[in-house]
Parts: structure tokens; sequence; C-alpha cells
């Protein structure tokens, strides 16, 4: 770090479905051990500013809520309890003169051509005619467009006003779950699926078949904990930064995954 004017931290051990107890030390030591690391070392060579990526993660289960940076956090799982850790090393750090170093953005669901996880696997499926929706659909979801991160983490590394905050990135609004896969579905040049299922009796049923491979030693292919990540409602409040930092997103649903997928498709990811 010799030199460096700023550093944007942004490596971390994700998200993983019903992680066994085993896999805490591992978030541990990477996500909140990792982070020490680049602060301690942003610290003694004179960085001037450290801006942690972040999840909106961290404030756990909204309730039917909206939610701001003033929020309880309440993380249910260890990769959101361990970033929560890995922002408070962040946001105690100062510089040489007392300062605070660091900045904070949690990030609402990041989509682009490279995406990975729930909703690489939903463009996919719908793609191929092979997804199904679970439930009415209705439940709110916050994303941000990779390039509209990228201007705010600009504007976190420049700003005097970033220094020892917390800001959530969104692209300005929520969306139910029902618009995000009409758009991509636009996108897709196809139709959205006309079916959808009922989200008691097949969570239910997901249960069940999930004992039954437990008990012969097979992993299914759908989880209980994957449905209720689909079906979570999730609607996080991202004005603070536009007010603070002036952070103006630029992609909205429409426009994010239409150049998503024509980029999916350009690199014969799709």
């Amino acid at each position: 770090m010799q030199g460096v004017g700023a550093v944007i931290h942004m490596a971390a051990l994700l998200h993983i479905v019903d992680p066994p107890p085993e896999m805490r030390a591992k978030y541990e030591r990477i996500n909140v051990g990792g982070t020490a690391t680049v602060v301690n070392a942003a610290r003694h060579t004179g960085v001037n500013r450290v801006v942690l990526f972040s999840t909106i993660a961290v404030y756990g289960e909204a309730n039917g809520s909206i939610i701001n940076e003033k929020s309880t956090t309440r993380p249910d799982t260890f990769y959101a309890q361990t970033k929560l850790a890995a922002e408070q090393i962040v946001l105690n750090a100062q510089n040489a003169a007392g300062q605070p170093l660091g900045t904070v953005l949690r990030l609402g669901a990041v989509y682009g051509s490279r995406i990975k996880g729930n909703y690489e696997r939903l463009t996919h499926a719908l793609a191929r005619n092979r997804f199904i929706p679970i439930g009415s659909g209705l439940n709110r979801r916050t994303l941000v467009y990779d390039k509209d991160v990228g201007r705010a983490v600009a504007l976190a590394v420049s700003h005097p006003a970033a220094a020892g905050r917390i800001f959530n990135v969104t692209d300005g609004t929520f969306h139910t779950l029902n618009d995000i896969i009409d758009a991509i579905c636009a996108a897709l040049g196809r139709k959205p699926p006309r079916l959808s299922l009922p989200l008691g009796p097949t969570r239910g049923l997901v249960g069940l078949i999930g004992k039954m491979g437990q008990a012969i030693g097979l992993k299914p292919p759908v989880t209980q904990a994957m449905i209720d990540k689909y079906t979570e409602d999730i609607a996080v409040d991202g004005s603070l930064i536009q007010q603070e930092l002036g952070f103006v997103p630029q992609y909205g649903l429409t426009k994010g995954w239409q150049e998503t997928v024509k980029e999916m498709r350009e690199g014969v990811a799709l």
C-alpha cells in the first residue's frame, strides 16, 4: 500500500446458504481478520481512505419496515455477522491526525454481467424457461447496478463528508420480485412465467423432500432456506448518500437488466 491514496476493500467470504457451524471460524478469519489486516496496513502506510464493501444483510429481517442507516442491525448469518464486525474495524480506524479513515458502503443486491449467486441462477432459469415463481412475488427487493456501485465508490473515496460514515447504496427505489422478473424477461425477449406455486405448501414439500434426501445421503437442489431467501422482503432506503454525497443512480431496473443481459450474451455467459 506504499504510495496508495485510497483502498477499496471488496474481498470477503460471501453468503452461503446454510453453512455448517465449523465455517464460522473461516468467516471470522477472512471477513474480520482480513479487514483488520487491510486497515492496519493502510494506517501504517498513510492511506487517506479505506472504503469497505459491506451489505444490507447486516440489518437482518425487516419485518415489513423500510430500513435506513439508523435502523437496528440484526445480522442472522455468519456472513452478515462478520461483515458487521468488519464495519466496526473500518469505522474505528483513524489516520495519523486522528481523523476517521474509513467509509462503509452497505450495498443492495448488486447485479451486472458478472453476477453470481441467486440473480445469476434466476437469469439463466428465466432464459431457459425453467423457472416457476413461488408465492405472490410482491415481496420487495433492493438492488443496485454494478456501474452505479462504481459511482458511489468514487464519491466515498473523494468526498470529505464520507469519512467515518455508513451509507446504503441502492438504485433509489424498491422493486417487487415480480418487477424484477418482468425486467429480466423483457431484456431476454421472453414473456414472464404465467404460473406460480403457493408458498406454504411448496415450502412444506421442499422440507419433506430435504428430510428424505438426508436419510439417503442426497442433497436436494432446493431447500427451505433458499425459498425463505427468495421470498424475503427487503426495502432499504438509499437516500442518505444521495443527500450527503450527491450520488445519483443512473440505472433503473429496465436499463440495468437490458445492459446486463446484453453483456452476458456478448460474453457467452448466457
